[in-house]
């Protein structure tokens, strides 16, 4: 298969429509607003590591702040409009975007420690030891949220290595090509 076949192939693809578009972004800002109210209702209950819960908060306003940005035209381009990434406002809207999807990367990481090093705390109150407590809702919503992010990452490379295994196995019999 030609590298211009399949770039062509990508290039032509129908655009989703819009009541696809709309799922999609409101289903993207699912999460991080269950993480805003999780981590807001939850703010005080966690001793054992308390920056938890301002993970949560954080992360998800950052996360539905990165999911409202792409819906602003400067990040849109048309097919063949090459004039709007050079508008300062496109620019703008570029450097943004990478600046806060860099924060988020390293808030992650930051908030891998918090909840992994403190695996598994007290889920119960305890007169004696009342730093050693966490809530279990809060601790294990931020837990399993973060492992998902590792789950869904390992599936999308598992994935994206077959279908390149299958194109390099049987893209060489496409009968478009002009060998």
């Amino acid at each position: 298969m030609s590298d211009t076949g399949l770039i062509r192939r990508i290039r032509n693809t129908p655009k989703p429509s819009l009541p696809v578009l709309v799922c999609s972004k409101l289903g993207g800002c699912a999460l991080p607003i269950a993480q805003i109210v999780i981590g807001s209702v939850y703010l005080n209950e966690c001793p054992r590591q308390h920056y938890i819960p301002i993970y949560l908060i954080v992360g998800g306003v950052f996360g539905l702040f990165i999911a409202l940005l792409s819906c602003l035209p400067c990040t849109q381009r048309d097919e063949g409009d090459t004039s709007a990434a050079d508008t300062p406002l496109s620019r703008l809207c570029t450097t943004w975007n990478s600046l806060t999807s860099l924060f988020l990367f390293c808030w992650f990481i930051t908030g891998n420690v918090w909840i992994y090093s403190i695996y598994q705390p007290d889920y119960h109150k305890n007169a004696t030891h009342p730093d050693l407590y966490c809530n279990k809702t809060l601790y294990l919503f931020a837990f399993w949220t973060t492992t998902l992010v590792y789950i869904l990452l390992g599936l999308f490379f598992v994935i994206g290595f077959c279908v390149l295994f299958c194109f390099c196995l049987c893209g060489r019999a496409d009968p478009d090509d002009n060998v």
